[in-house]
């Protein structure tokens, strides 16, 4: 790649031209030896399937095999559609779609990891919801993935991705950055005004701990993806609006790093602290002990 910061990536997609997700096509066909199409098709796939587990956590029984969760977004659906919501909306529905994707992985369904698994709600919740809501195409939305991919690339070479090595902040946070600067773009935003958005979404979520009851990608995973969907979509029009990064995003991702690696073995994915440890973490954590006995 020809770029390793957010600033370079802005910079690069400015200098040539091109929107930071073609750019990334342009980059990723270089890297690979394959030619543009090839790759785009590729990803074009990837996004039906994300499109499939929306429509699959809004139709199908998702009760995990945990039992401790499933059918929420059915949930959110049906009380966006049939009350007065305080969210509701557009909103209400990335929220839902978000939940959605995520109730498929807990129930084992198939989805696409973005950046993580335990992430996998939150751009398809996005990106989904945006599509329907603006009437564009899959292409269109294909080369939002790309955008989308761009960061995450830059955000994975620089700090974490992973839970077990920063926390939630490194996966949902992640994941709502490269969903954010990706709508961004989508929406017509500059590549500079992209980065903003990243930098404004990984803020709200610095030093957001990884704590799974049972170790699960269940509690309080699928929650954190709807909400990290609506964050997605406030970073993303504060961003068109105007407003800044005022610290620039490349510093708000070495900050995530910082954060990450102080933070506790216990809030990493250990289910040894946080949410996992409460009384009633315990005991549903013990209760499926006793399920595989």
């Amino acid at each position: 790649m020809n770029f390793r910061t957010l600033k370079e990536l802005s910079e690069r997609s400015r200098e040539s031209g091109l929107t930071i997700g073609r750019l990334m096509i342009q980059q990723q066909a270089k890297e690979s030896g394959r030619d543009e199409a090839a790759e785009f098709a590729s990803m074009k796939e990837y996004y039906g399937i994300m499109k499939e587990a929306v429509h699959n956590g809004l139709t199908r029984d998702t009760t995990s095999r945990s039992g401790l969760t499933g059918l929420d977004a059915q949930r959110v659906a049906a009380y966006n559609k049939s009350s007065q919501p305080s969210l509701g909306g557009d909103a209400g529905r990335a929220m839902a779609y978000a939940l959605a994707v995520s109730e498929v992985n807990a129930s084992m369904g198939r989805i696409v990891a973005t950046p993580t698994a335990g992430s996998c709600g939150i751009i398809p919740g996005v990106f989904v919801s945006s599509q329907e809501r603006f009437g564009w195409d899959d292409n269109r939305m294909t080369e939002g993935l790309f955008a989308a991919g761009a960061i995450g690339y830059v955000i994975a070479n620089n700090s974490f991705v992973s839970g077990a090595e920063g926390g939630c902040q490194a996966e949902v946070g992640s994941a709502i950055g490269m969903a954010a600067g990706a709508l961004t773009e989508l929406r017509g935003g500059t590549p500079e005004q992209a980065v903003h958005a990243v930098g404004l979404a990984l803020k709200n979520t610095l030093g957001l701990i990884c704590d799974p009851v049972g170790g699960l990608v269940e509690i309080p995973c699928i929650v954190r993806n709807g909400f990290g969907a609506v964050t997605a979509l406030a970073a993303a029009d504060m961003a068109l609006a105007g407003v800044r990064s005022v610290i620039p995003s490349d510093e708000v991702v070495q900050v995530m790093l910082e954060v990450g690696a102080a933070m506790p073995e216990k809030h990493r994915e250990t289910a040894g602290g946080g949410l996992a440890q409460t009384p009633t973490g315990k005991k549903l954590m013990e209760g499926l002990r006793k399920k595989k006995r």
